[in-house]
């Protein structure tokens, strides 16, 4: 499986507070870092998203007297997981990992921008009609096929592969190069609804494999 020029390695939030000790830290999430750096390598076309929260998000927990982290909330457009403060706007927790090396990435998407609304997905924000563009500069630029990498599976990632399906293009997501958080057996359900979309699930060594030589003659 060796991505062409119609692929796109669309990298998901890879950012200090999604780190171990980040305010909102995914288990060993550091451990991708290396990876999608070796997996960007084989890619000519890849995308970065980055959560860039306001202070007054409307999913911090903090903003609601009397919440704790990871309660639900009903919002105007849905449940909402009350989340600790995390990836605000300029801070260091929103920066991207310093050992991340994407230096070709072509865009930076940033997500949750809204205060009144939350945004896991790449391409549609939590009220599922708030556009990002993502899915028209995909377009613009002749990608059929989009693999995810980043943080956290379950999350940002999950829903983003479902929207890339959704928006018509073939996803596929890159397992260990992924962590997930696991909230309540999110995980488990994040496989499965990414499954009966027709999301495929690959591990990286199927693209870093290197080309095979042709046959010498004797």
């Amino acid at each position: 499986m060796r991505p062409g020029p119609d692929d796109c390695l669309l990298v998901i939030d890879v950012q200090n507070d999604f780190m171990p000790g980040g305010a909102l830290a995914v288990p060993h999430g550091d451990e991708i870092v290396p990876v999608v750096n070796r997996l960007a390598r084989v890619f000519s076309h890849v995308v970065l998203t980055q959560d860039w929260h306001p202070a007054d998000h409307v999913s911090f927990a903090a903003n609601h007297a009397g919440a704790e982290p990871f309660q639900m909330l009903a919002l105007p457009y849905g449940q909402q997981v009350l989340w600790p403060v995390h990836c605000v706007q300029g801070t260091a927790g929103a920066a991207f990992h310093a050992g991340l090396d994407v230096s070709h990435a072509r865009m930076v998407i940033r997500k949750g921008h809204h205060a009144g609304v939350d945004s896991y997905s790449a391409f549609l924000e939590a009220d599922r009609s708030t556009r990002t563009g993502l899915a028209g500069y995909l377009r613009e630029h002749g990608v059929k096929r989009v693999f995810l990498a980043g943080l956290a599976t379950d999350y940002c990632v999950a829903w983003s592969a479902l929207d890339a399906r959704a928006a018509g293009f073939e996803a596929v997501v890159i397992e260990d190069a992924c962590r997930a958080i696991d909230l309540n057996g999110s995980l488990a359900q994040a496989w499965q609804d990414l499954a009966a979309a027709g999301v495929e699930r690959i591990q990286s060594a199927r693209l870093l494999q290197p080309k095979a030589e042709p046959n010498q003659p004797n």
